[in-house]
């Protein structure tokens, strides 16, 4: 690979962990791909218990302050992740004593409870995770090359996740209990994962702590006010994705429900649109790794939500035109085929903008306060847009629940676009 020859020995090292990180990650990943599918599909949970489990993988960053005061505290983060892998993601093993689910009545809620008490642990893990990449992989990549070896990493992870989905797709339709398989391996996948990422070298400086976690947590919300107040472009980017989180979260799991009652979709279909986006999404990663790394993220926010808007549009355009060609068992929608081409767009820029986007508002030592900021507000929007969501679904139907995720969008759109020409970045 060519790019390694450009790194110096320290990004040349993060680069190759960063990349085996991905790789694990990415299959782990694609397993879950179906995650929501197999609980109302297989297990018959309700509507509302769906959205709590897409809720659960969001709502966890409420927490995000917390958990970075605690990594304040604790010096030696290697074992701290390492923990926190193997108490939230290895209890995914319980899964492969679940009996096998009837096709008509699914389980008992009693294993639903359960599935849904499984993956809010498993989930947990993102809020020390999540900020603990970008700390480590900002105190070891250039500022010029971050986005560039990010995206690489990240394509990666999406062709391993293409595999991991299609292989899934097909073990289900085969067997639908077949996910007491591949869960219990995802849980050791994850631990595995988390090791690889601490064995690259931890550069951020950490300061002493002296003072009570309650009281440092109040100043961590104090901090939150300050750089939402004092940071006009990043308070308008996270506004942005206030408004785009409310249209994505409200209508995900009503597009899962869309893909069984209204398009009767099979595993082997679902998987078939899932790595059609993702096909889009690694074909466009490089190119958009290098436009983050010279675009204002507001700007690229554009493509990204303009990208999920059309998305949105041409799903419920299939419910009105149903026009399909059936292939080898898998139900092709000509509108839903359209609509997965801008869904691998939104795919191939979310991960970027989301992931590293906050970082290009700050310096360096302030990465991990202002991903914790970013983190907080991603769960304060899961708190209420999935259920909202269901809701709208429930009285008004499909349409209505697609057209207002698009009216937020086009709301996002119109702040970047303002707060762009208002506030340019320097």
């Amino acid at each position: 690979m060519n790019i390694l020859q450009q790194l110096d020995s320290s990004e040349k090292k993060a680069f190759k962990l960063h990349l085996f990180y991905s790789s694990i990650d990415g299959i782990a990943r694609g397993a879950l791909i179906l995650n929501e599918f197999i609980f109302i599909k297989s297990l018959k949970g309700s509507n509302v218990q769906l959205s709590f489990l897409f809720q659960f993988s969001m709502v966890v960053f409420l927490f995000a302050m917390l958990a970075n005061e605690i990594m304040r505290r604790y010096p030696n983060r290697k074992n701290l992740l390492r923990t926190v892998g193997i108490l939230t993601r290895l209890p995914l093993v319980i899964f492969s004593i679940f009996p096998a689910v009837n096709e008509t009545t699914g389980l008992s809620p009693k294993f639903h409870f359960l599935f849904l008490g499984v993956f809010l642990l498993f989930y947990t893990s993102q809020i020390a995770v999540v900020p603990s990449i970008n700390q480590y992989l900002k105190g070891n990549y250039q500022h010029d090359n971050f986005g560039k070896l990010f995206s690489y990493a990240t394509t990666i992870n999406k062709i391993l996740t293409m595999v991991s989905t299609f292989t899934v797709g097909i073990l289900l339709d085969i067997d639908p209990n077949s996910y007491r398989i591949f869960y219990p391996m995802v849980g050791i996948l994850g631990v595995v994962s988390i090791f690889q990422l601490t064995k690259i070298e931890f550069k951020q400086k950490l300061d002493p702590v002296v003072k009570p976690i309650g009281k440092a947590l109040g100043d961590s919300f104090i901090r939150i006010f300050n750089i939402l107040k004092n940071n006009k472009p990043f308070k308008h980017l996270e506004l942005g994705f206030m408004l785009y989180g409310f249209a994505w979260m409200s209508t995900h799991a009503v597009i899962t429900i869309f893909y069984k009652d209204a398009l009767d979709l099979n595993y082997s279909s679902v998987s078939f649109y899932n790595n059609a986006f993702n096909l889009v999404a690694i074909g466009v990663l490089p190119i958009f790794g290098k436009l983050i790394g010279k675009r204002d993220p507001r700007r690229f926010g554009i493509i990204t939500f303009g990208s999920l808007m059309l998305f949105i549009v041409f799903t419920a355009l299939s419910e009105h035109i149903p026009t399909y060609s059936e292939i080898w068992g898998l139900k092709l929608y000509h509108m839903l085929l359209i609509a997965v081409i801008f869904n691998g767009f939104f795919m191939g820029s979310m991960p970027l903008l989301w992931g590293i986007g906050s970082s290009y508002f700050c310096e360096p030592h302030e990465a991990a306060d202002y991903q914790s900021v970013h983190l907080f507000l991603t769960g304060a929007r899961a708190l209420f847009a999935p259920i909202i969501g269901i809701k709208l679904y429930e009285l008004f139907g499909f349409s209505i629940t697609y057209g207002v995720g698009v009216l937020f969008l086009i709301s996002a759109i119109t702040l970047m676009l303002y707060s762009q020409k208002k506030y340019p970045k320097s």
